[in-house]
């Protein structure tokens, strides 16, 4: 039977081993891309991969499970084993890790009375049940039952939020009782604040450090609190970034490669080290996380390619190279190999086959449903995406004043089907005058859920419950009577483009898009405003065109030969007539923020 133990060192089968690991999130990379990104961290000379589990794709609506597609983690898991990877798993309730509400499921916020990563017995209640199921799954695959599982997470970087020890032994209790045997950890910031706080050094489990620089001085602050209680363990660095990643309105966030690598190299003669991200991946649907930053919250884009050694599409980048040089240098002995490299294709001429507005296919979407008051999309039981409020106002005056209380996070108000006014965040409640003319008006009120935060003191904050909190105010009273048509977009095939087009409003357009050959590949977008992309019915992201990147990545195996359905959903009113596909990335040039 193998072993893995933690003494002054880390030892594999009684043997002293260094930790050389990199970040790759499954659910972030189509499932017949694992096995292309696994290798070349293989390839790279590392040891060992690192993966969090997002429980709010495991259990997107309360008691049911999927473990199946891209969630299918035994599959993810036996392929690293296959190529002679160890791994670590962070399986912790929240993984931040710039991912919707910091892994958290939506339906946690339906109980107000709940705190969140805390000992609440309600909260850890609905973490027992869900370990009850995921732990079936990760059980079997430790390394002290012959997998290559070797280490696991109590939480994620809790001296960053709170310094509840009882929770984080509760935490603990869980895993124990579902079967764990490995070794356990935390990650913290590498200061002395966040590791008091978020490790349980007490209880004899491994504290570990993030950080992306100075790797002497932040493993000499590790290394100084394991000894102020009283142990002698290696020293790691859970997260080294690599990269980092990018928000709206914001220039693409880089690194200089030689500074990298120097920083890496510190790092790596020091202690263990864990890249994060090797491979960042993609944000599919709905799934970017969003940055805490005063009144305002910032969503990140749908690629998460973090300026990792491999890009966004798994390809090693001028970093992986750099990486490799770095390693055959310093560590002669390790075993390298040439990493894998995918193609890419360019296909232009597709063009504009239907096209539809929102007003008129709504009696086609599947969940609709009415309330005196407007209901939040928590109450709706919509995970994300968009919710049109509608409503009735008779005449009472030729010039009328409406307002949007308490909104979450963008909304586009329109009358008789006629945009008025887009407020975003901190805009919503800002009067919204009309002329009006007509004597009964149709009120529209689409709102976006932009994504929850997932870092932070806003986990608990109300600004994480979406779509219309109170409701809409004409003159000085609350309008009533609403009819509520969720767009979560899990399936396209309520669109009905038998409906007419009507200019400036949010559409669905069709193209025609016929491929003898199939590779990555990634849509130009850069001629529409603001909306989402649905490929053969996935959603593959969203795009703006505030994003710093005017393309959406799309993996060859969400495509195929023949004839594919491409569908554009959009929202400010701005299309092309001929799309096209192209074989990198379109980047937008953006001046730094003030």
């Amino acid at each position: 039977m193998k072993k893995f133990e933690i003494k002054e060192e880390f030892y594999l089968n009684g043997e002293p081993l260094k930790i050389w690991s990199g970040a790759i999130h499954y659910f972030r990379i189509h499932p017949d891309d694992w096995y292309h990104s696994l290798y070349n961290l293989k390839a790279l000379g590392f040891n060992t991969v690192e993966t969090y589990v997002p429980w709010n794709m495991h259990e997107k609506k309360k008691g049911e499970f999927d473990f199946s597609g891209i969630l299918d983690l035994e599959k993810f898991i036996r392929l690293a084993e296959s190529l002679d990877l160890l791994v670590i798993v962070r399986p912790s309730p929240y993984i931040c890790a710039e991912w919707e509400f910091g892994g958290l499921p939506y339906w946690l916020l339906n109980d107000k009375e709940m705190r969140i990563r805390s000992r609440d017995e309600s909260y850890l209640k609905h973490v027992g049940d869900y370990y009850h199921e995921l732990f079936k799954i990760l059980t079997p695959l430790q390394i002290t039952q012959n997998g290559p599982i070797i280490m696991m997470q109590i939480e994620n970087e809790y001296g960053s939020f709170g310094g509840d020890k009882e929770y984080l032994r509760k935490i603990k209790h869980l895993m124990l009782e579902n079967g764990v045997e490995v070794p356990l950890f935390t990650s913290d910031g590498a200061w002395e604040a966040t590791l008091q706080a978020g490790s349980m050094i007490e209880d004899d489990i491994l504290p570990t450090g993030n950080f992306g620089s100075k790797g002497e001085e932040n493993f000499s602050n590790l290394k100084a609190f394991h000894e102020s209680h009283g142990k002698n363990w290696p020293l790691m660095c859970m997260e080294f970034w690599d990269g980092w990643f990018n928000r709206y309105h914001e220039p693409i966030v880089t690194r200089e490669v030689d500074e990298l690598v120097a920083s890496m190299k510190e790092v790596m003669l020091l202690g263990s080290i864990n890249l994060y991200m090797f491979h960042g991946g993609t944000n599919f649907g709905f799934m970017n996380g969003c940055s805490a930053r005063g009144p305002k919250d910032l969503p990140q884009i749908t690629s998460y390619d973090y300026g990792a050694p491999l890009d966004e599409q798994g390809n090693p980048t001028e970093k992986y190279y750099a990486m490799q040089q770095m390693i055959k240098e310093t560590f002669p002995e390790t075993k390298q190999l040439s990493p894998k490299i995918k193609a890419t294709m360019k296909h232009a001429g597709m063009n504009l086959k239907e096209k539809v507005s929102l007003f008129n296919t709504l009696e086609s979407i599947p969940k609709k449903q009415t309330n005196a008051y407007p209901l939040t999309m928590e109450k709706l039981e919509q995970h994300s995406g968009y919710v049109l409020y509608r409503t009735t106002y008779r005449k009472d005056t030729d010039q009328e004043k409406f307002r949007i209380i308490d909104g979450r996070d963008r909304a586009q108000f329109f009358l008789n089907e006629q945009l008025i006014s887009t407020q975003y965040q901190e805009e919503i409640g800002e009067d919204i005058e009309v002329l009006i003319t007509e004597e009964m008006n149709t009120v529209d009120v689409l709102i976006e859920n932009m994504g929850r935060v997932n870092y932070g003191h806003k986990l608990l904050t109300e600004t994480q419950r979406k779509g219309l909190r109170q409701g809409v105010m004409s003159d000085l009273h609350f309008m009533l009577d609403w009819e509520h048509y969720s767009l979560d977009f899990e399936t396209s095939d309520f669109i009905d483009f038998s409906g007419e087009w009507q200019a400036n409003q949010p559409a669905f357009y069709r193209y025609n898009c016929e491929l003898t050959t199939i590779e990555d590949t990634f849509l130009d977008v850069s001629k529409f405003g603001k909306g989402i992309v649905l490929v053969n019915g996935v959603n593959i992201g969203r795009f703006w065109e505030t994003s710093p990147m005017q393309s959406l990545y799309i993996p060859k195996h969400y495509l195929k030969q023949g004839h594919n359905d491409l569908i554009i959903f959009e929202t400010e009113g701005k299309y092309a007539e001929e799309i096209q596909l192209v074989e990198r990335p379109i980047y937008k040039e953006m001046k730094e923020n003030v």
